[in-house]
């Protein structure tokens, strides 16, 4: 509440010292747009004069810097086995490039969060697990696999992010002994005389990576625990994940000296959100152990869209837990249509709506693949904002890249959500006071016209334009 208070302070300094200081602030402006050159590039300094009560007619973004809501912890990406094998088929020079571009905050788009796989996923170049075959006990519990390429990846990624990179890691399926299909693939259930050892299989996870001095802030309970996958998969109910959470994993975490870790239930798409959420967040004994719901952004394979408010439903009935964006990306890749401004407008979309949602944290999938999509052992390829060409060492960035950076490399951790009001259903709008008190307001043009509009704030605007199909980010100073 302090920090809070605190933040409320320099925002209204920044505002209401005088009039003849709101109008001397510096309004920088960035901007990336279809049909242009522009990437993330500062294309105006702004000031506010006074203005009072727009017409209707005058298209406004509204600031109100005095209602704050969630912090913001980070915006990142997935360091997979398929975008670590695909990393270190790069040229030094490219792998520095990568890194330097993701994970620096001046030169780069500075994500500050990371997820990872236990075992093997979908993205992995085969399937693997950490222990032998019917080894009930964890005794042959071996990380080997990992060292080859996503070790030595994180490693260099936290380098890359200054030394602090927040992790968090997810599984995809338990071992198949431990399972009712006794297969890693196509779904399949946690027996329950195993619920145990799966849970302390975590455990060793985390403490193998701590040793390679990889530490881990959190960990979803299952990777899309209601799909019957292709690939590794294993299904939890509702009552089932809560359950487990509340008898095994929870209490095994408190044990082992892992009570801080950020325990986040769910992780799948918003559509059966807000019935996991209550039941498992309902129920006492499992919801003291949750930090948050995660979620992913694929519910929109049945054609009914996205369902924003699902993750609003969440955030207004269990304020006291957090939201976090687990998993998103364009799937079905084709290389005939990698530079679809698509793929950028649905990061932002999904972004902007989400974090005016409450969500506190947002991630992507994998970081980087290669010019395939891949690699992948199921041929499930998607595209990232960055693949590589395996074949010349050359890397292609994607506009999502540029759409992510609008936000990843202003709003910083720590930052709270304030309100940003648009006028246009044209414009989408979202935006973050950050602990320096700096405004960084994002306004994404979903539209294929020009708009002229106006910045307001507290009675006074800074006139400015929207092109067709952009990302602008203005940081008030």
């Amino acid at each position: 509440m302090k920090k809070i208070c605190l933040l409320a302070g320099l925002a209204a300094s920044l505002i209401n010292a005088s009039n003849t200081k709101a109008q001397q602030q510096k309004i920088i402006v960035y901007t990336t747009a279809e049909n242009t050159n522009l990437r993330i590039t500062p294309t105006d300094t702004l000031s506010f004069s006074d203005f009072g009560q727009p017409l209707e007619t005058q298209p406004c973004i509204f600031v109100d810097p005095a209602k704050m809501f969630q912090t913001f912890i980070g915006i990142g990406g997935a360091l997979t086995d398929a975008s670590a094998e695909t990393f270190y088929k790069l040229p030094a020079d490219k792998q520095k490039e990568l890194l330097q571009n993701y994970f620096d905050p001046v030169k780069g788009i500075g994500y500050t969060l990371g997820r990872t796989n236990i075992n093997s996923c979908d993205f992995s170049s085969d399937s693997y697990m950490y222990v032998q075959e019917d080894d009930k006990d964890l005794k042959t519990f071996s990380i080997t696999h990992d060292e080859k390429y996503k070790i030595p990846f994180i490693k260099q990624a936290i380098a890359a992010a200054g030394g602090r990179l927040i992790m968090f890691a997810s599984p995809w399926s338990p071992p198949a002994f431990m399972k009712t299909n006794n297969d890693i693939l196509h779904g399949g259930k946690l027996k329950p005389e195993f619920y145990q050892s799966w849970a302390d299989y975590y455990i060793k996870f985390f403490q193998a990576y701590a040793k390679d001095n990889i530490p881990f802030w959190g960990l979803t309970v299952q990777n899309e625990p209601m799909a019957v996958q292709k690939w590794e998969s294993c299904n939890y109910s509702a009552e089932e994940e809560r359950d487990f959470i509340k008898n095994y994993l929870g209490p095994t975490l408190q044990n082992a000296g892992m009570g801080e870790m950020k325990l986040i239930a769910w992780d799948h798409n918003r559509d059966l959100m807000y019935q996991r959420a209550s039941v498992i967040l309902s129920d006492p004994g499992a919801a003291r152990y949750v930090w948050g719901i995660g979620f992913h952004w694929y519910e929109s394979w049945t054609g009914g869209g996205k369902i924003f408010d699902n993750v609003k439903r969440v955030s207004e009935s269990f304020p006291d837990k957090q939201l976090i964006f687990t998993e998103g990306c364009a799937e079905s890749f084709k290389a005939s249509t990698i530079d679809d401004w698509q793929w950028g407008e649905a990061y932002g979309r999904n972004m902007i709506n989400d974090f005016n949602s409450g969500t506190c944290a947002w991630t992507d999938w994998n970081i980087l693949l290669d010019e395939k999509g891949g690699p992948n052992h199921v041929g499930n390829f998607c595209f990232a904002p960055v693949h590589a060409d395996t074949k010349t060492g050359e890397l292609h960035y994607l506009n999502s890249f540029y759409y992510i950076g609008h936000f990843s490399k202003f709003i910083r951790p720590g930052a709270h959500r304030i309100i940003s009001s648009s006028s246009r259903g044209q414009l989408l709008t979202t935006a973050f006071i950050n602990t320096d008190g700096t405004l960084v307001v994002v306004v994404m043009n979903q539209s294929g016209d020009t708009i002229p509009y106006r910045l307001w704030l507290n009675g006074k605007a800074a006139e400015t334009k929207s092109l067709p199909h952009s990302m602008q980010t203005f940081v008030v100073q």
